[in-house]
């Protein structure tokens, strides 16, 4: 799971260097949309839940999300089958 929980670090970092670098600047500051905005706050909460120790467990019921799940959406909060029971 640490090497996992790694490359997840890397590649959120990554997707926000991307976001910031495509923000439009207004007035000396940057301009995100709405849905960039919560991506944003989506990995910055996944890379909180890294450096907690707390990356890979459900949310919800605490169970671990998978390895494939967390490659495809590190910043992914919830297993799939809690997901499911979102929507």
């Amino acid at each position: 799971m640490e090497l996992l929980a790694r490359e997840a670090q890397e590649a959120l970092r990554q997707r926000s260097h991307r976001l910031r670098a495509r923000a439009v600047s207004e007035a000396g500051r940057l301009a995100f949309t709405d849905a960039e905005q919560q991506e944003l706050r989506d990995i910055e909460d996944a890379l909180t839940r890294i450096a907690h120790g707390e990356f890979g467990r459900c949310e919800r019921c605490g169970g671990a999300m998978g390895r494939h799940r967390l490659r495809a959406v590190p910043e992914a909060r919830h297993c799939l089958t809690c997901a499911a029971l979102e929507r």
